[in-house]
């Protein structure tokens, strides 16, 4: 177990055995062969968080993955979703959330109700599936889902990989209307290469960057840094976990595009958020001084 997980931390790593190994090895065990059975047991759910633009509208959102267990109750995404990527269960999972979406969208544009661009994260195995994209692309004809209705977050360890293959992909998703985003930026270990040389869109700013605003100097130099290189390089931004008028009054004086977070609204069920797409749609709180 030792071995296992000072292997997890990267090379000339060294890791101490302890009981709480066990346990948790045990917990992950349990995890993985109950998520199993997630999806038909109907266990899973997508909440969806709104992001607005510096006004307070509605521009988007991100769909978010739950799991409601009948006897252990919420169980994090923190928990299961490493389980799910290291057992490759996530590739079933990814598809499953991919198709919730599209029957979201589907059954609100029934309705006569417009429905903003929606993110949906991907790990990295499932994005580096052999012709991925291509499926995708066949999925969402299938489903009858315009393609600019998504957007894909990858994180920046998803792009850890030849960045022509990424290239080459994330092209031909832009050019099918597909955008893709670079999630929780900053905190992964590549290259800043991939910025200059990938079809992106957008750039989300982590949230542990944005929850140091206003602590010191330097942790509100990273912020404005990041986002002025997006900018540079036309390229959106998204601020995550934006929680205190300080924080969206910092962000918004340096220009950034988007917002996402508690200040604005937590994660809603799909009911909720259904309702506020309804017209006329109302704007969130704290929306810019005089708009």
């Amino acid at each position: 177990m030792a071995m296992f997980q000072a292997k997890e931390g990267g090379r000339d790593n060294c890791m101490i055995y302890n009981s709480e190994m066990e346990v948790k090895a045990h917990q992950n065990l349990l995890i993985q062969n109950e998520l199993r059975y997630a999806i038909e047991r109907q266990q899973l759910s997508l909440v969806y968080q709104p992001i607005v633009d510096a006004q307070g509208k509605l521009t988007g959102a991100e769909a978010l993955l739950r799991w409601q267990h009948p006897q252990q109750g919420n169980i994090s995404p923190a928990d299961f979703i490493p389980v799910a990527e290291g057992s490759g269960l996530i590739s079933e999972i990814g598809h499953w959330v991919i198709l919730e979406v599209c029957r979201f969208i589907r059954e609100q544009q029934a309705r006569g109700i417009g429905v903003p661009k929606i993110a949906i994260n991907l790990s990295a195995r499932q994005f580096n599936q052999p012709e991925f994209v291509e499926r995708l692309i066949a999925l969402l004809k299938a489903q009858g889902i315009a393609t600019d209705a998504l957007e894909l977050e990858l994180t920046e360890y998803a792009l850890l990989t030849n960045l022509c293959i990424m290239n080459t992909r994330i092209d031909l998703l832009r050019k099918a209307g597909i955008s893709v985003a670079i999630d929780d930026f900053g905190t992964g270990y590549s290259s800043l290469s991939y910025l200059q040389n990938l079809p992106l869109s957008r750039l989300k700013i982590d949230a542990s960057f944005v929850q140091k605003i206003g602590s010191g100097r330097s942790a509100d130099a990273i912020v404005k840094a990041i986002i002025e290189m997006a900018h540079s390089l036309e390229l959106k931004v998204v601020a995550e976990g934006v929680e205190t008028a300080q924080q969206r009054a910092f962000l918004n004086q340096l220009g950034c595009d988007n917002f996402q977070g508690y200040l604005f609204s937590q994660p809603l069920p799909e009911v909720e958020f259904a309702a506020l797409l309804r017209p006329p749609r109302r704007k969130l709180p704290y929306a810019a001084p005089g708009s």
